[in-house]
């Protein structure tokens, strides 16, 4: 009997080096920056299901911003269910979180709702926070161990790009400063992947840092990248764009207990020939609100860029705050074309869908050139919008991405020089008000009126809109 045994020992040994040393593969569904892109979820599902087909094991991630975007998901009776809901019959097995998880304070009651795991390694919740969250995950892959680690951006005042108020009771640390405490993982496990919400270029700044790492999956930039994007450092980066336009499906090769090859492969949802019909169903009953259909204007005209909503919106605070000067934060209207014809409910909660409320402020001209500088970073995407002046905006013609600005001058409607010295009353959200309050006199107060609800209020009192451009701005190149 004993001999019996020590055969069968050495032949599990034997087994268990075979299998060590073959090629095994690790296949990886990923999205980032969903949106509550609700309408895909037939299509996407479909992809996972025919993925799994072929196998068995698939692990599926999302890279954060799971939320936010489109209001059949975001004003549901528990907000951001349906995306919970959906994630859920698809098999998520884990998210990190994106800034946008925190717009609205429904986030733990959704984890008590969600099968799968929240992995995020900077973020550091009080217990009354109520956020079920861990730093890392180790999942078991038909005997390999992958290893993930989760990161969410932190701007420059320490935070994610959210309203401060809904982060009372959470601290968090700069990526950098943390992902390299878990270094272990890579000598623990097969595969060592990073679930990161930090932006494309910070990406590649991780791969430079911690070449540990096989993978990351990444996000809130929205960057396209292709099959063709080049390892960086011998890391695979990955990223899609954002409401979940494509997904992707990765493959690492593992032998020996560590990485040998990783291939991305980008797939377009919306062309996808086969939906999920359960995800259909579930589509269907989430979208069944007829206050979304109600009409609060018409469109003569089509939007064709977010830009061009951008100035919409500020005209609404510009005219329904009856202000001199209305400013909107880029990030703060979250549609970007809108079609000529009806104007919906749904069409307004999609292009501003955070609840904010609209502030009012009286401010120097210095002061709103101070928010416009501060606030853009240097960045002519994040410089806000405004509308009662036209900013100049000059960027570097050397910056091939031409984002880089060089400098803001603010012009009078009829081309003179700006009063820095004037006193405006000054239209803004609650979001603003709150990212600009630390450099600038006046704190503001509410006009007590959802941002939303002005938007609104303005589309049904003109009732025919057509798009006037960017007129509020010029760029040009230096």
């Amino acid at each position: 009997m004993r001999t019996y045994r020590i055969i069968l020992l050495w032949l599990a040994l034997l087994l268990a080096h075979y299998s060590y040393s073959q090629n095994r593969e690790v296949h990886i569904l990923a999205a980032n920056d969903m949106h509550a892109a609700i309408e895909s979820f037939p299509q996407f599902a479909a992809i996972a299901d025919s993925l799994r087909e072929l196998y068995p094991s698939l692990l599926i991630f999302s890279a954060g911003d799971n939320r936010t975007g489109n209001p059949k998901n975001d004003m549901f009776r528990i907000s951001s269910l349906p995306m919970v809901t959906l994630m859920n019959q698809m098999g998520f097995d884990a998210t990190t979180l994106g800034n946008h998880e925190f717009d609205v304070n429904s986030l733990p009651p959704l984890m008590k709702y969600s099968c799968f795991s929240y992995i995020c390694a900077n973020i550091f919740p009080s217990e009354e926070a109520g956020l079920h969250i861990v730093p890392t995950k180790v999942f078991d892959v038909d005997g390999l161990k992958v290893g993930v680690i989760g990161a969410i951006q932190i701007n420059a005042q320490g935070r994610p790009d959210t309203h401060p108020d809904n982060l009372k009771g959470i601290k968090f640390s700069l990526p950098k400063k943390t992902i390299g405490k878990y270094r272990h993982l890579a000598h623990e496990c097969d595969a060592t992947i990073l679930l990161s919400h930090l932006g494309y270029e910070d990406d590649i700044e991780m791969a430079e840092a911690f070449p540990w790492l096989d993978l990351i999956i990444g996000g809130h930039s929205h960057t396209q990248l292709t099959e063709e994007e080049p390892l960086h450092n011998g890391v695979l980066i990955t990223q899609n764009k954002n409401k979940l336009q494509k997904v992707t499906h990765i493959t690492l090769t593992i032998k020996n207990g560590k990485v040998r090859s990783k291939k991305a492969e980008y797939i377009d949802v919306k062309s996808f020939p086969e939906k999920n019909r359960m995800a259909e169903v579930m589509v269907e009953y989430f979208s069944n609100n007829p206050m979304f259909k109600r009409v609060v204007g018409y469109a003569e005209t089509p939007f064709r860029t977010k830009d061009e909503l951008n100035y919409l919106m500020c005209e609404a605070f510009l005219h329904e705050g009856q202000a001199d000067i209305s400013i909107v934060n880029n990030g703060g209207v979250r549609l970007d074309s809108l079609a000529a014809g009806n104007i919906t409910m749904q069409d307004v909660l999609s292009m501003d869908p955070f609840y904010n409320e609209a502030v009012v402020m009286n401010l120097t001209g210095e002061e709103i050139l101070k928010i416009l500088t501060t606030y853009s970073r240097g960045s002519l995407y994040h410089l806000p919008r405004i509308a009662g002046a036209v900013c100049e905006a000059t960027i570097d013609k050397e910056d091939t991405n031409k984002d880089r600005l060089r400098s803001i001058v603010l012009k009078t409607l009829d081309g003179q020089e700006f009063d820095i010295h004037k006193t405006y009353k000054v239209v803004t959200n609650s979001y603003m008000q709150s990212a600009c309050k630390s450099f600038i006199s006046d704190p503001g107060s509410s006009l007590n009126i959802q941002t939303s609800v002005m938007l609104t209020n303005y589309l049904e009192s003109l009732g025919v809109i057509k798009c006037k451009g960017t007129r509020y701005m010029t760029v040009k190149e230096e």
